[in-house]
């Protein structure tokens, strides 16, 4: 297995599980690179903190939907870093679209996320062979489990945009594996309520539909991460962290 010790890691969307991720990865001794779009005050907070958990901490500011953006981000990554082996995405939206109201914006909205897993791909990985092998990277992307099993109701863009990282996740372990470079990706259920939902109704409607009727917990999807970094013989693979959900069926 790898060492992450003085290796590179580039983390997008780190709040909330994204700041556990990269947490676990920095005790590991990784350098990292926090990519944010807009959330400046909380990637100067992580920086602060992982600045204590290892030698090399630095932000970029980018959109990944934005080829440019992420060319520089990678490229920033690897001068700040001394190179890049890993590169995680967390970044993605969750937004709400009943029927009445799908259209064309709704549609570019949730694919602007797929977009920025399929670039920060491409140019990562291109980053990456230039490494030395057998094992030259490892990426990760997010998806969800909903969009491998079962859709719920009002999310359709959302959903359809979750299924094409699925996808794009074996894709890319085909294109990169003659590389030496492994591509997996991390389905969750619901994790850590987000703050515009009332704790009852998050107990009720949402958790309660998973069979161990629990949250997936954030601290094992960074150790999953963390493992998925480490391994030399896993990829293309889509592992589900939902505390059984998908086992459900669609629900609400």
């Amino acid at each position: 297995m790898l060492d992450l010790r003085g290796q590179g890691a580039v983390i997008v969307g780190a709040k909330r599980v994204g700041a556990l991720v990269a947490r676990r990865i920095a005790d590991e001794g990784a350098n990292i690179a926090i990519v944010y779009r807009s959330s400046k005050t909380e990637a100067q907070a992580l920086q602060k903190d992982l600045a204590e958990r290892t030698d090399k901490v630095t932000l970029i500011q980018a959109d990944l939907s934005k080829e440019a953006d992420v060319e520089r981000a990678i490229g920033t990554a690897v001068n700040d870093l001394g190179g890049l082996r890993f590169a995680v995405n967390l970044a993605a939206g969750f937004p709400r679209t009943p029927f009445a109201d799908l259209d064309t914006a709704a549609w570019e909205r949730s694919m602007g996320d797929a977009r920025g897993s399929y670039l920060l791909g491409v140019h990562a990985g291109r980053s990456m062979i230039k490494n030395a092998g057998p094992t030259r990277g490892h990426i990760v992307f997010f998806a969800d489990w909903a969009a491998l099993h079962a859709p719920y109701k009002d999310y359709l863009p959302y959903m359809t945009a979750k299924a094409a990282i699925d996808f794009m996740t074996r894709a890319f372990a085909v294109e990169l594996a003659p590389s030496g470079i492994l591509v997996n990706a991390i389905a969750p259920g619901p994790t850590m309520r987000p703050p515009d939902i009332d704790p009852a109704s998050w107990e009720r409607d949402v958790v309660a539909h998973a069979p161990l009727a629990r949250e997936s917990a954030a601290a094992e999807i960074a150790e999953m991460v963390t493992t998925l970094l480490k391994s030399e013989t896993i990829t293309g693979e889509t592992i589900r962290v939902d505390a059984g959900r998908h086992l459900a069926g669609p629900g609400k």
